[in-house]
């Protein structure tokens, strides 16, 4: 059962027409609220919420550091399968998000979770959902020479 908790408020009371002028009697409120319940509330707002955006966001990945380096931010992270990867498009671009077909986990088709086409626009998501364990290697296409590479295990 939840706990509850009181406090006691003490407020001024307003003149009514039959209290004599100049009464300063004051009316005290007993106040109980369950904490339990209320925490209880927001957890599964906060978990439906999860749910209606198609899956829990682990990782953001800005692409191009804030000073205008071409990297991944971070450029190496792990999440738990099933959990999403959202790439940000942040400075230096146009960017995309390849991963490499000969270092992803065996049955896994690269084209199918790459992001080829440029997101050109700051702000631009790219978002991924990967489920099978183990480690992908992704790089951006036009600047992968300049080291914009990154891995990510999936647990």
């Amino acid at each position: 059962m939840a706990s509850l908790s009181s406090a006691t408020v003490t407020a001024p009371s307003f003149a009514a027409p039959a209290r004599a002028a100049g009464s300063s009697r004051r009316a005290t409120f007993r106040v109980r609220a369950s904490l339990g319940r209320a925490a209880g509330t927001a957890a599964v707002a906060v978990a439906a919420s999860a749910l209606l955006a198609g899956g829990a966001m682990a990782q953001e990945v800005l692409l191009g550091a804030n000073g205008g380096v071409l990297v991944f931010e971070p450029n190496e992270f792990a999440v738990k399968s099933g959990e999403t990867i959202t790439f940000k498009n942040n400075a230096g671009f146009p960017h995309n998000v390849v991963f490499d077909e000969d270092e992803v986990p065996s049955g896994v088709d690269a084209s199918k979770i790459s992001q080829e086409e440029y997101l050109n626009a700051p702000g631009e998501t790219y978002s991924v959902t990967l489920t099978v364990p183990g480690t992908y290697s992704f790089y951006c296409e036009p600047h992968q020479g300049a080291g914009m590479v990154g891995k990510v295990t999936v647990n």
